[in-house]
């Protein structure tokens, strides 16, 4: 193995599989909520065929609903056409150990169409391509973090399942954020994650309790922004698969309850280049020593983060984290280590980055990095001025843009936006729009626990 405990190159796979250590290969790839779907091959076939040639799945698997069930109204994949496959290719600079489960490896795939094996276009991982690709063009390398939030609970999947999801035991039973005893009922879960997101390609910073009852955080080490978004997705899958190992349940719900700290996903982004961290320079900006790169780039995510709201908050669910005084963001306004703020910018010279605390627990990675991109470049290109720094509260400041409120609002702003058509494409944008619509309609139609307890009775 190389330098990273767990990454793998085909050749130490080889070896591996011979000393019969490693017998599965997962071969898996992104769906529109994050999810990794693939299949599970056997590691000598995989060395002779998959590595060279791909495999293939059904193209219904871009246009499913949380239930795997096809939704008809895309032009992407339906019924008239037939579902047939798209490619999945796999990138074995993610090729990895996935030391939770026994003798597996892991590698991500792009997703390319089976007749031209060009990149399938709302495929999310194509999606943050080819905004990569157009940094790459003028010399920029992204950098990235994600800090991801989670509820944890005593009940496992099955039992929380078979409770329809009310009246579970959250792992912790008072606030516990920073709190190292409460840190240390959970650490049997908690370090079992640590240890093999290590010994899996993704070295984590540390782990530390958060605002709520059982809610905590793992930081992993930022890098790369592609690298990134795929450590997120393992971080999630390994998170999961051990909880329930162990008996337990885990949520990246952005507000799980009512009562409690919605989670979060904060990001965190700076533009490289030979080394160097672009955002730093002399200018003096407000509290920031940085340079024009960074204050255009702060401008245009600004600006744009109404137009790519969906990618940051893509359920029903994720609207209900905007509350005063929650940790959660609730405005449009940039301030210095400051987290009332949407956007908290942390850090000097080389480490000076932007932390935009709007994303939620649910957001898929891939998308949520691909508009904090093309949202950045743009600033950069039309040299869009940020607004001066704000002090203070900033869940007090009602002449501040507030966050789209709804999904709904949020799909509205996406699909009219002329800024989003130019950088993702139309076809991207009717995909991901009707994805959303379908989302926000299912629940529109639900039938919900609060309805109950408000009208059953007394209506």
């Amino acid at each position: 193995m190389d330098a990273l405990k767990g990454m793998l190159t085909v050749e130490q796979l080889d070896r591996m599989v011979r000393d019969e250590q490693i017998d599965t290969v997962q071969v898996v790839f992104s769906d529109l909520y994050g999810r990794f779907l693939g299949k599970r091959f056997d590691a000598d076939f995989f060395l002779k065929t998959v590595v060279h040639a791909g495999t293939h799945a059904c193209n219904y698997l871009l246009t499913v609903d949380m239930e795997m069930e096809p939704v008809p109204g895309y032009d992407f994949a339906n019924w008239d056409k037939g579902y047939g496959d798209f490619h999945l290719v796999p990138d074995l600079a993610t090729l990895r150990v996935i030391s939770w489960l026994a003798r597996t490896a892991l590698v991500i795939c792009d997703v390319h169409d089976s007749a031209d094996h060009l990149p399938v276009g709302p495929a999310p991982r194509s999606v943050l391509r080819r905004q990569l690709e157009s940094a790459a063009s003028l010399g920029y390398t992204a950098m990235a973090g994600s800090e991801l939030e989670y509820f944890l609970f005593q009940d496992s999947y099955h039992t929380a399942a078979q409770k329809k999801y009310t009246g579970l035991e959250p792992a912790g039973w008072y606030l516990e954020d920073y709190h190292m005893l409460q840190g240390t009922r959970e650490e049997s879960y908690n370090g079992a994650v640590r240890r093999h997101l290590n010994r899996s390609g993704v070295p984590v910073e540390c782990s530390k309790g958060e605002w709520g009852r059982g809610q905590h955080e793992i930081n992993v080490h930022y890098t790369d922004m592609l690298t990134m978004a795929d450590r997120h997705s393992v971080y999630k899958q390994c998170l999961k698969e051990i909880a329930e190992q162990q008996g337990l349940s885990v949520t990246f719900m952005a507000k799980y309850a009512s009562d409690q700290a919605g989670s979060s996903c904060h990001i965190h982004v700076s533009l490289w280049q030979n080394g160097h961290n672009l955002f730093a320079g002399p200018q003096s900006f407000g509290p920031v020593n940085c340079s024009d790169i960074f204050r255009w780039f702060l401008g245009g995510w600004l600006t744009h983060t109404p137009d790519f709201m969906v990618f940051y908050a893509p359920t029903v669910n994720a609207y209900k984290r905007y509350q005063a005084g929650s940790w959660a963001p609730t405005r449009i306004a940039w301030s210095y280590d400051n987290r009332t703020a949407g956007f908290r910018v942390v850090g000097r010279d080389d480490s000076l980055r932007i932390e935009c605390r709007v994303p939620g627990a649910d957001c898929n990675p891939y998308l949520a990095f691909a508009a904090a991109l093309a949202s950045g470049l743009d600033g950069i290109a039309n040299r869009i001025e940020p607004p001066e720094v704000f002090d203070g509260n900033v869940y007090a400041a009602e002449n501040i843009t507030h966050v789209p409120r709804t999904l709904e609002q949020a799909c509205r702003r996406f699909e009219q936006s002329a800024f989003v058509k130019s950088v993702l494409g139309a076809d991207v944008v009717q995909h991901y729009s009707h994805f959303y619509r379908v989302e926000q309609k299912a629940f529109a139609n639900a039938v919900t626990d609060w309805e109950r307890q408000r009208y059953f009775e007394r209506i």
